[in-house]
């Protein structure tokens, strides 16, 4: 098996009402995720909204998360940035830092094509020593990884695996299949937190849900699941999961990244895992009303009593 195969969340940046870094919090949930069966640890993604982040509190996240895991599992970290030279960088640092594997996006800002965005990814992999993940993010970056691509760079040992947030399902499944004819150069790690079931039986190496944050055990009794080939008792538990996942429709009329990542965040404190569901400013905190909603919801999936 892969080290980098499984489940690997990414992982929620925990923050003090006035905005500062709760390092004791990151404590907190890294053992929550490992304890609850987390095969490895995502950094410094959507998740943890590392676009809200200085450099200066990106080190710190990786330092203590690095620290905190001691070895137990392996530790992808995020490297975005706008274009190859400024992402092989931030990439090189975070391997400096502890870093077993690192993600990149195509190019945020920049307007290349899809030779210059091959050619990016050549460039931040010849940077670093450690494994590189594709990490296809349209909604983010305006652009999806090509499919052949991305078997062409793990057939020349560029990549070492994707991961698909594109929503893409036919996609995600296409690539399934041409990694599999390929001889699996890729693993292939779903970002699709209500099917996550249906992305295994098909062939996923993994998931990456952000919901496993607050439910890292359900994911994990899942998983399990699924590598038993008991799809019925995988499906029952991603049916839970999908009704825990409302919790990310509560808040109304917020921005994209402050209602689902907020409903975590708030989830996560109503449960103990952190003091706090504090937002990074300018994002707007969730109204109680809302922060009740999902206490409700935490309870009727029998996660909070």
């Amino acid at each position: 098996m892969s080290r980098f195969k499984g489940l690997v969340p990414p992982v929620i940046t925990p923050m003090h009402p006035d905005g500062s870094l709760d390092l004791e919090g990151i404590d907190r949930v890294v053992d929550h995720l490992i304890d609850g069966g987390m095969h490895g640890l995502f950094i410094l993604g959507s998740s943890g909204q590392v676009a809200y982040l200085t450099d200066a509190e990106r080190d710190a996240v990786v330092t203590r998360v690095v620290e905190r895991v001691a070895g137990r599992v392996p530790v992808q970290v995020g490297a975005p940035d706008f274009t190859a030279r400024r992402v092989a960088e931030v990439a090189w640092h975070a391997q400096d830092l502890g870093a077993d594997a690192v993600v990149v996006s195509a190019p945020v800002y920049a307007l290349n094509n899809a030779a210059e965005t091959e050619q990016h990814l050549r460039m931040i992999a010849e940077a670093v020593d450690v494994p590189v993940f594709a990490y296809d993010v349209p909604v983010r970056v305006h652009s999806k990884l090509g499919l052949e691509m991305l078997i062409r760079l793990g057939q020349d040992g560029v990549l070492a695996g994707v991961k698909d947030s594109s929503g893409d399902d036919v996609a995600f499944r296409r690539l399934v299949a041409a990694n599999a004819k390929a001889g699996h150069p890729l693993e292939l790690l779903t970002g699709h937190e209500v099917m996550v079931d249906g992305m295994l039986l098909l062939g996923a190496d993994g998931a990456v849900p952000g919901l496993a944050n607050v439910d890292p055990a359900g994911y994990r009794r899942l998983w399990d699941a699924a590598q038993a080939g008991d799809w019925a008792t995988a499906r029952a538990e991603q049916d839970r999961l999908a009704q825990l996942f409302e919790i990310a429709f509560v808040p109304q009329g917020m921005s994209g990244d402050a209602g689902g990542i907020g409903a975590f965040k708030a989830a996560m404190a109503s449960l103990g895992v952190m003091e706090s569901g504090a937002m990074p400013a300018p994002l707007q905190p969730l109204s109680a009303a809302d922060v009740a909603r999902i206490d409700e919801i935490l309870a009727e999936v029998g996660l909070l009593g």
